[in-house]
């Protein structure tokens, strides 16, 4: 990565030129996003052919363990927006000082996490009632899981600052290289040593592990090249900390709703929560793929408000939102058409196959919403406006739970299936409709356009 570019100069607001800033930072946004869900595509492939309660393992540990990082998320999101905003100001140096301040917080608190986890892992598994021989396995899944906490974070907190100064191509090609790490890893533990469970959980441990080192060497190299101090500062940290605190409630607020969703499914069976693992793995890499859309929205949005330019900020979010539309029915498409085909490629389990084909077919619905979504969450993240997407996410769960206990309610003694894709219909209507209102809401406003560094 170079610091020669001219990172203040505004955002032009001619629509082919805009486009071509947006495909410059998401395309490869997007192939290192896409990439990220392979860990857990990987997992699942390499997990499900040793049995269905493996499979059930997996999904519960896999639930806990991204509730726990996903709350971290701010350590990228939250760092991409200041870091952005100060490089549109033309304070490289003050932008990554501030980003390394977001490395020690994650240290700090994978720290603490990665503790907590390891001691409190089977009492984790227990509270989803998931049965004795699921809870075994996902508690051997934990244990291990919760030692790549640290790297995990430190990976959020170095991406993050790489965003922000409209660097996506270093973490597409520490992510790529992580990934084939990972599978190669697996498949040698788990079948080659016989570890089984525990040894997917080693080796995805070990992948993340070398890509947060790849990460973080090139974003000390860059902090010394311009002059930025690697020392903590307190003061910063302490900032960083207050800053998150609202998108760590944002973030809450999503992994609460996808934890309800494997909750209502272990409640309807075995089938049923291993079906949900896929179809939320499956959806987990499509919107990794849609929110491609939204980290350029971040980057770029941040960086025009830095510079103080209005006018690309607004021109900015209505491209985003035809981009993040088109992907969104492109994706649903594709996901539709697959969704007949995609069980055989991780379980051999027959119900299985049958309970997860008719769920993928509503989460295809639910694509151009998501589309949509996404992108509007990615220009208030940039625009720094966390405190509203804080409440406004409350708002939407306190509307979204009671749906998920109707969902399993109504789907008790009826047809295998039932229950799920009531779940799925639940979320696409209750979660994902209201934060399109929520958001929509903020937009068409004002008072999320502040301008400056």
């Amino acid at each position: 990565m170079s610091l020669t570019r001219d990172y203040s100069v505004p955002v032009t607001t001619a629509a082919g030129s805009l486009d071509r800033e947006i495909l410059r930072l998401a395309w490869p946004a997007f192939l290192a996003l896409v990439s990220e869900p392979l860990f857990l595509l990987a997992d699942a492939a390499i997990v499900g052919h040793l049995g269905t309660g493996q499979l059930a393992g997996l999904g519960v540990a896999g639930a806990v363990v991204q509730t726990a990082v996903g709350l971290c998320v701010f350590l990228a999101y939250g760092t991409t927006a200041s870091v952005a905003r100060r490089t549109g100001a033309g304070d490289v140096r003050g932008a990554l000082q501030q980003g390394l301040d977001g490395v020690w917080l994650a240290l700090l608190v994978s720290a603490g996490a990665t503790v907590a986890g390891v001691l409190l892992a089977h009492r984790l598994v227990s509270l989803f009632g998931a049965g004795t021989v699921v809870t075994g396995f996902a508690a051997t899944y934990l244990r291990i899981a919760f030692l790549g906490v640290v790297p995990l974070l430190v990976m959020l907190a170095t991406t993050g600052i790489l965003r922000g100064l409209q660097d996506t191509r270093t973490p597409l090609v520490v992510a790529v290289a992580g990934n084939l790490l990972n599978i190669a890893l697996n498949i040698g533990l788990v079948y080659g040593a016989g570890l089984g469970i525990a040894g997917s959980a080693l080796g995805s441990v070990a992948a993340q592990v070398a890509s947060a080192c790849a990460l973080l060497t090139v974003v000390v190299r860059t902090a010394r090249r311009a002059g930025a101090s690697l020392r903590p500062d307190l003061s910063g940290v302490r900032r960083a900390a207050h800053a998150g605190v609202a998108l760590v409630v944002r973030t809450l607020t999503l992994r609460v709703s996808l934890l309800a969703m494997t909750y209502g499914a272990a409640v309807l069976g075995a089938a049923s929560v291993a079906a949900n693992q896929l179809a939320s793995t499956v959806w987990t890499f499509l919107a990794f793929a849609l929110d491609a859309v939204a980290i350029a929205a971040q980057a770029i949005t941040g960086r025009s408000l830095g510079a103080g330019d209005l006018e690309a900020t607004r021109a900015l979010t209505e491209r985003m939102l035809r981009w993040g539309l088109v992907s969104g029915v492109g994706t649903g498409c594709l996901l539709a058409a697959a969704a007949p085909f995609v069980g055989r490629l991780f379980t051999d389990d027959p119900h299985v196959r049958a309970v997860l084909w008719p769920a993928l077919l509503v989460a295809a619905v639910l694509q151009p919403v998501a589309g949509v979504v996404f992108v509007l969450d990615g220009v208030l993240i940039g625009a720094g406006d966390a405190r509203y997407l804080a409440w406004g996410g409350v708002v939407v769960l306190v509307v979204f739970l009671p749906l998920v206990w109707l969902a399993v309610a109504l789907g008790h003694g009826r047809p295998t299936g039932t229950g799920l894709v009531l779940l799925w219909l639940v979320f696409g209507v209750g979660f994902m409709g209201g934060r399109a209102v929520v958001l929509l809401r903020r937009v068409r406003g004002t008072a999320w356009l502040v301008l400056g560094g």
